[in-house]
């Protein structure tokens, strides 16, 4: 089946994928273009799970002060070379991170940060639940709920093809202690 030129770029605009990667995907999805999503998604997870084992010791400190200048966030997210701590797309992924952060108010970053004796009392519904709203990376994503942050990142990973890691953050708000 031959894939319209077309096609590909909807995929690309959609995923930011390589060309060739939309490509294949189309070519194994028989056109259809949710398929192909799906095969992208598989492969960004593959690609992740590939560069999570590599040091991510560059990055960027980065802060956003809400408007109403009452939420304030720091956060480090590592990359691998300083090449791509300059990048547009990990810069705006940074971005919305600190937003995501101001909005939602976690407390951790991964589930394997909480401490067991927090959820060993609740229910495997409630566990998910409080995991859901207190991990980063459980969280549905505020500019599309569709997603959770950690797929995000996942999609960031298979784009730029470096490990990035989410280190640390802290979230200030006036008259909390």
């Amino acid at each position: 089946m031959a894939i319209s030129v077309e096609l590909i770029k909807e995929l690309r605009e959609k995923t930011g994928a390589g060309i060739m990667d939309c490509k294949s995907a189309l070519k194994d999805a028989d056109g259809d273009v949710h398929k192909a999503l799906e095969i992208l998604n598989k492969k960004g997870i593959s690609i992740a799970m590939k560069k999570s084992s590599r040091v991510a010791k560059e990055g960027i400190i980065s802060s956003y002060i809400h408007h109403s200048s009452k939420i304030g966030v720091l956060i480090e997210v590592n990359c691998e070379t300083d090449f791509v701590a300059r990048n547009e797309a990990f810069n705006s992924f940074v971005k919305d991170i600190t937003m995501q952060i101001a909005a939602t108010n976690p407390v951790y970053v991964r589930t394997e940060d909480v401490s067991s004796d927090l959820t060993e009392k609740l229910s495997d519904e409630g566990k998910q639940e409080f995991l859901k709203q207190n991990c980063l990376l459980e969280q549905p994503f505020i500019k599309d709920q569709n997603i959770i942050i950690k797929d995000y990142l996942t999609q960031l990973i298979a784009k730029i093809g470096e490990n990035i890691v989410i280190r640390r953050f802290a979230r200030y708000k006036i008259g909390e202690e």
